[in-house]
């Protein structure tokens, strides 16, 4: 009786198959992985870039409202005033403004001519926020607004004719008409150099 012939399992190749395949569905998905993680970092590096050029502008568009870069071997001179507490213009209820206010001017000595004047421009300032209403200050525009007139009433007083500040109506009737119109117009006011240059809030409470 001759031996019986070996057999071969048939099975024995289908794990090595199945391996294979599994394998190859990993490294697609760890290759997928990667391409999604790049995409996102490349997203991200753009957003970052988009918003450090945007912050990059507005810091050049707020060097350019507020002069050229100072300069640190003559840095400005500030003069403090008293806090101002004032009733505002509001119909429907009480309120008011407890305002701190520093002045930046040109140099020490014209901060002591200043001083000479302060009873006037206090009185200036108060006047203004006095016909202002709750509305307007807790606004930015309302405070930049209130700033420029500060400004402009505290070198009056000291007899220097400097440029009216131009609300933020105005600036939206402006910006409708000729371009040719709006610089005829800013030809009609004649301004000296302002020794005033900055109006700085360092408090600011409306209650």
């Amino acid at each position: 009786m001759s031996a019986a012939a070996p057999t071969v399992d048939a099975g024995v190749g289908a794990p090595a198959k199945k391996g294979k395949k599994k394998l190859i569905i990993i490294i697609a998905a760890a290759v997928l992985l990667l391409v999604v993680l790049g995409g996102a970092a490349l997203l991200l590096l753009k957003k970052k870039a988009a918003h450090d050029a945007d912050g990059a502008d507005e810091a050049t568009t707020a060097q350019a409202e507020h002069g050229s870069k100072p300069d640190l071997k003559h840095p400005p001179t500030f003069l403090p005033l008293d806090p101002f507490v004032v009733n505002l213009a509001d119909k429907e209820a009480d309120r008011y403004a407890q305002v701190g206010i520093t002045l930046e001017v040109e140099d020490a000595k014209f901060a002591e001519q200043m001083k000479a004047f302060m009873p006037a421009i206090r009185n200036g300032i108060l006047m203004i926020l006095a016909h202002k209403n709750s509305r307007e200050l807790l606004e930015r525009a309302g405070k930049e607004q209130l700033a420029a007139e500060i400004l402009r009433e505290s070198a009056r007083t000291m007899g220097i004719e400097v440029e009216e500040p131009e609300a933020a109506d105005d600036k939206a009737d402006d910006e409708d008409k000729p371009k040719a119109k709006v610089k005829k117009k800013a030809r009609k006011v004649a301004a000296e150099p302002n020794p005033i240059k900055h109006v700085h809030f360092s408090n600011f409470i409306v209650q």
